[in-house]
């Protein structure tokens, strides 16, 4: 039995491979791993190495019925959107493919999210200022 570490890292691996089937999508987050499109993210690998995809509502109910699962639920607060993966579905990253598709195809119809990057400082274009104390 793995460890949280452990079970994180073998997680982490499944998922980036995952990633990697589609060149449009970048892995984002060093330490929490997630994607995201236009501001949207639509999967992250929780701390414990659950993964969680956001999916459409039609798309949401048949994935929970059919894997017998549930809603991700991330500091006491359930993701509505985000549907836990199950360990089994996460080692088949075949299977796994056409879920990150849908989400990746969901993420990207939703209104883009302004960026939260603040722009660079603006540096003075004139001369040198006196500080204080400081006579011209």
């Amino acid at each position: 039995m793995l460890d949280r570490e452990g079970r994180f890292a073998r997680n982490l691996a499944l998922y980036e491979a995952l990633v990697a089937l589609v060149p449009e999508i970048e892995r984002k987050g060093a330490t929490n791993p997630y994607t995201s499109v236009n501001g949207n993210m639509f999967s992250l690998l929780t701390s414990d190495g659950t993964l969680a995809l956001r999916l459409p509502e039609p798309d949401r109910a048949a994935f929970l019925e059919r894997h017998d699962t549930t809603l991700c639920e991330q500091y006491g607060v359930v993701m509505k959107e985000y549907v836990r993966v199950p360990a089994a579905l996460l080692r088949d990253t075949r299977a796994l493919a056409k879920y990150l598709d849908v989400s990746y195809r969901y993420a990207r119809s939703l209104r883009p999210k302004p960026t939260t990057k603040r722009p660079a400082a603006k540096k003075p274009t004139g001369g040198r200022k006196p500080g204080p104390g400081k006579r011209k």
